[in-house]
């Protein structure tokens, strides 16, 4: 296990792209850190860096108290899982766990007793003599892993590990890696464009954009008091609702609102408001109220998913509600919401107010 510090990491290439802005994390060890954000926003490239990958172009990495900017990704000790699995189709499951190992001259007896307790820690006993083309995807991630485990690196790094499974298999492989990161109390850093798998799986989050870290925090923190319109529109499912509003005076003039809502800001002028799909309600005891009209419909079971617009505005929100509601396309729908779930975002710099 070990501690990772990145210290002001920057990226620049050859032809001038910058990718990555100075960004500064300390790693604990045995903690879980997700990197998040949209395709292009540099989370690859920042874990490409960490494993040794991409070379650094200014900024400090360390592996405990040890500068690895120099070190080879062979000498970091660092295990990486990646994305297409990265298994040699000629051997079999055995033998690709047993690679690395071999190569580092590990002891035959020793090698085996690894990989048989990996196996089935991972519990691939029985598929030891298969080879990849014979597994499952998420048989090959396991083995992946496996190849990982077996090494007992100082940290993991998992690069978009499930993207090439289905939505079922997805969801039991990210509780088989979160169960396993606990059992192992290795350092890991995970790679994902998953919102919801970041959520879950992570102790902290890293929500990257355009090449900045723009937030770094909890899971819950960053979902309740999310630093930027980025953050709040990239975290939570389905996305939060974007709002225009008019504060004057300590008084939040909301588009649709009934009437004005007191706010605790000293900022004066236009406003962008968020307000998450679950915390309108429909109608109850709730402080303010919308009035809107469904557009759409969308049931999921235990949930229905409500797209409605404000009459005047034409503004769209989606609403999560009950699943077993009794509504229509085209009726209109009260909403109710309380000032203590608004977020409030400056509309020229996007950074939050309150």
């Amino acid at each position: 296990m070990a501690t990772l510090s990145l210290q002001k990491i920057k990226k620049t290439y050859p032809n001038g792209y910058a990718a990555i802005h100075g960004v500064d994390l300390e790693i604990a060890d045995g903690e879980f850190i997700v990197i998040v954000g949209p395709s292009g926003c540099g989370k690859s490239t920042l874990l490409r860096m960490i494993a040794g990958l991409e070379q650094i172009s200014d900024g400090t990495m360390k592996i405990d108290d040890t500068v690895v900017n120099k070190l080879e990704p062979a000498q970091r000790d660092i295990a990486m899982v990646f994305q297409n699995y990265a298994l040699y189709p000629h051997m079999s499951v055995f033998d690709n766990m047993a690679y690395g190992l071999r190569n580092r001259g590990v002891a035959k007896d020793e090698i085996l007793r690894k990989v048989e307790d990996t196996a089935k820690i991972l519990e691939l006993e029985q598929l030891l003599d298969r080879k990849p083309k014979q597994l499952s995807g998420g048989q090959r991630q396991r083995v992946a892993m496996g190849r990982a485990i077996v090494r007992d690196p100082k940290a993991f790094l998992f690069d978009e590990p499930l993207s090439n499974l289905d939505a079922k298999l997805r969801a039991q492989m990210r509780i088989e890696i979160k169960r396993l990161q606990k059992r192992l109390g290795t350092t890991a850093v995970y790679v994902t464009h998953d919102q919801v798998e970041a959520m879950t799986l992570a102790d902290r989050l890293v929500v990257m954009n355009g090449g900045v870290a723009e937030q770094i925090g909890s899971p819950m923190e960053i979902y309740e008091r999310p630093a930027t319109t980025f953050v709040a529109g990239f975290i939570g499912s389905p996305s939060i609702n974007f709002l225009g509003g008019q504060i004057t005076d300590g008084k939040l003039l909301l588009d649709g609102a009934d009437h004005p809502i007191d706010v605790a800001t000293s900022h004066e002028g236009p406003v962008t408001v968020g307000l998450r799909p679950e915390h309108l309600t429909q109608e109850g005891a709730a402080e303010h109220h919308l009035d809107t009209r469904i557009e759409l419909l969308e049931p999921l079971g235990s949930d229905t998913l409500i797209y409605t617009t404000l009459p005047h505005t034409r503004e769209e929100l989606v609403v999560r509600l009950n699943g077993n509601i009794k509504l229509e396309h085209g009726s209109s729908l009260r909403l109710g919401f309380n000032s203590a779930d608004l977020h409030l975002f400056c509309p020229e710099t996007q950074q939050r107010l309150i």
